[in-house]
């Protein structure tokens, strides 16, 4: 993977036998020793600091009584392996992002992202305002595990390609990889649906394995080097709109933890969801200059018209997935339902703004 800082690259052959073989969680001293696995390559900016960040502050918000130590993707378990590491105990906390588990229950993408759903603060009211914490609650905690809304990317762009996307046919036999069910949507248009973990997706690109591939916004992005492997960088990113990381933590070590420890990992959480979002915002838009100074790549939007067929069949597909089951049911009803609110104070509010923002920029503009 030459395109990847060796800091970044997953550690090959950690996985084999590492879940049957890795010890219990150690208390000395009236220290516990808490093992955190994440999805993301050790040493990540946004996503890798953003588990970084909350552990050190679960130690410092607990007086030094919990100590957590964050394992990069490879290092214990693979990527997408952080979920039953946690659920079977093997591991004490993930973090990682919940779509990634929609083969468990259909209901979990919408504590991740979905098409053309939920803005970052929009997805944080009806957690904590709107009764999203008690159905994921119910969801997470079938699977032996405590949920804690902790990380916010904000909204993304729709991908890097290697080819130009003329309409709904450049989307015919495109492989292309997008997790979630924004992929779901993208396989209904023709596109041949891949999921990688970050640390694979630029040599994919590279070699042609694949012809285009979202991840989440231009800081991140160019850390991987997609910038260097592809040409054409589309928005808006219509699948993920506010895509929210989850903390993971063993249900039955968050059941034995003292009230005032829950609390303070709560606390934690909530805080690292507003440091997130303010961190992927300000770098974003930083690294979003450097991009449109690069002559080698050509940002664009995509075409009103294929947005109109992506918001078609989402809406097709998100009222399938929402079917699934009973419990799944539950929270879809409830997602739209707040949905529903949220979209209509956000035209007259937050909409309304920007439009009035767009007709001119009273501090100047530098674009």
């Amino acid at each position: 993977m030459p395109w990847i800082d060796a800091a970044f690259l997953t550690k090959a052959g950690a996985v084999a036998g590492a879940a049957t073989t890795f010890p219990a969680p150690a208390i000395a001293q009236g220290v516990r020793e808490l093992k955190m696995v994440t999805s993301w390559p050790k040493g990540l900016p946004g996503l890798g600091s953003s588990a970084e960040r909350l552990g050190a502050a679960i130690a410092a918000n607990t007086g030094g009584r919990l100590k957590v130590q964050v394992f990069g993707a490879g290092q214990l378990v693979s990527a997408f392996e952080v979920f039953d590491a946690v659920s079977g105990g093997v591991a004490d906390m993930y973090h990682s992002a919940e779509y990634y588990w929609e083969k468990r229950s259909p209901g979990f993408n919408f504590f991740a992202a979905v098409p053309f759903g939920f803005t970052a603060d929009e997805l944080a009211a009806w957690i904590h305002y709107g009764g999203g914490q008690e159905l994921w609650d119910e969801l997470s905690g079938g699977f032996n595990i405590k949920p804690l809304l902790t990380t916010n990317t904000g909204a993304q762009m729709g991908g890097w390609f290697t080819k130009e996307v003329t309409g709904v046919e450049s989307y015919r036999a495109l492989r292309y990889r997008m997790p979630g069910l924004g992929g779901e949507v993208l396989r209904r248009l023709g596109a041949v649906v891949v999921n990688l973990p970050g640390g694979e997706i630029t040599p994919a690109l590279k070699s042609g394995a694949i012809d285009a591939s979202e991840w989440v916004g231009p800081w991140n992005d160019m850390v991987l080097g997609l910038h260097k492997v592809s040409k054409f960088y589309y928005y808006p990113g219509f699948h993920e709109p506010g895509t929210a990381l989850a903390t993971g933590i063993n249900k039955k070590l968050w059941d034995g933890l003292s009230a005032e420890d829950r609390n303070a990992i709560t606390a934690v959480a909530n805080a690292e969801y507003t440091l997130s979002l303010a961190e992927f915002n300000a770098n974003n838009a930083k690294s979003l200059e450097q991009l449109r100074e690069d002559k080698a790549i050509e940002i664009r939007k995509f075409d009103d018209s294929l947005l109109e067929v992506l918001g078609k069949t989402s809406g097709e597909v998100m009222a399938e997935t929402g079917q699934k089951d009973a419990l799944t049911r539950r929270i879809y009803a409830s997602y739209i339902g707040f949905w529903g609110r949220a979209k209509h104070w956000a035209d007259l509010s937050e909409r309304g703004y920007l439009n009035a923002r767009a007709l001119k920029f009273p501090y100047g503009d530098k674009a």
